[in-house]
């Protein structure tokens, strides 16, 4: 596979988990998972993290998955490739629900080191939801994930996302769409 081909796979084949926390965020509110408990005198998610959020955020990532499946040919064609995957359902699912519980894990993970909600925690910040959704994506359809996720392409993931989830944390803050630049 050329190095086009393996970047092109990653990023397509991520894009289902790099979307579902930010519609968990244009969701807005609902009811915290954690329902407002404490564990040793500290939330144990916090607010941040709630049901519709979690909901919105595997909806949306489940969609743009079905999305990419349709425009497959298309992209490759534009492209000058075909190695970009087709996401079966339970690998679509569990790309984007594994990414909403790979953040809820960094939360937890967050408030038991005495971090509150949008403190930075470098390298969790960027890679949570990576984790997440490779670990769930993998349970859900192995044959795909392993498939899917050659060495190579999982490189690419393990490089391209910090510094995407960096410059586009960046982007968000500049146009005040987030209190924080991380």
């Amino acid at each position: 596979m050329s190095i086009l081909a393996t970047v092109a796979t990653a990023l397509w084949a991520m894009l289902p988990a790099y979307v579902p926390n930010n519609a968990a965020v244009l969701a807005g509110g609902g009811r915290p998972i954690d329902g407002g408990r404490t564990w040793n005198g500290k939330r144990v998610l916090g607010d941040g993290k709630t049901w519709r959020g979690t909901f919105a955020g595997t909806v949306a990532g489940t969609a743009l998955a079905l999305l990419l499946n349709a425009v497959n040919g298309t992209a490759n064609d534009a492209l000058g490739i075909s190695s970009l995957p087709e996401f079966p359902l339970l690998a679509a699912v569990g790309l984007a629900l594994g990414a909403m519980l790979g953040d809820v894990g960094a939360s937890f993970l967050k408030r038991r080191t005495g971090r509150e909600r949008g403190a930075a925690f470098p390298g969790l910040d960027q890679l949570d939801f990576v984790v997440g959704a490779l670990l769930l994506a993998a349970v859900a359809d192995f044959g795909w994930f392993t498939e899917t996720f050659t060495v190579p392409v999982l490189v690419v993931i393990l490089v391209a996302t910090p510094l995407l989830h960096v410059a586009t944390n960046a982007i968000a803050y500049w146009l005040g769409l987030k209190d924080e630049p991380w």
